[in-house]
């Protein structure tokens, strides 16, 4: 059962606290190794990648025009050291445990990062 909420900034810190606790995060990746990005609905002109703290929510989101992604893991700290770099360079936001109505809190990678510390 998700703990995800309509309360963003609750979801964002659930992102955090679960994966500090786990080591891991999850995506949605396709076969050509591509990650589901989509348009900001917060940020005019920029991007959002998606991203959960629990297996089980990112697969409730493999569905219909996603249903060609994998539920894919990232190590905790090749996503805080190496993904949150890359994506704050080319300027993509990430989408923290977006819930059933795809709502989630878009944060700047720099900003996130800062949360790890």
């Amino acid at each position: 059962m998700t703990k995800l909420t309509a309360d963003i900034q609750a979801n964002l810190m659930l992102f955090v606290e679960e994966t500090k606790r786990t080591n891991v995060v999850w995506g949605l990746q396709n076969e050509e190794e591509d990650w589901l990005a989509v348009d900001s609905t917060e940020f005019e002109n920029s991007e959002v990648m998606p991203f959960w703290s629990a297996k089980e929510d990112a697969e409730r989101h493999n569905v219909e025009e996603w249903a060609e992604f994998t539920v894919t893991e990232i190590p905790l700290d090749v996503f805080v050291e190496d993904w949150l770099i890359t994506l704050d360079e080319d300027g993509v936001l990430v989408g923290t445990n977006w819930n059933a109505d795809l709502e989630g809190k878009e944060v700047e990678p720099s900003e996130l990062a800062k949360m790890y510390l």
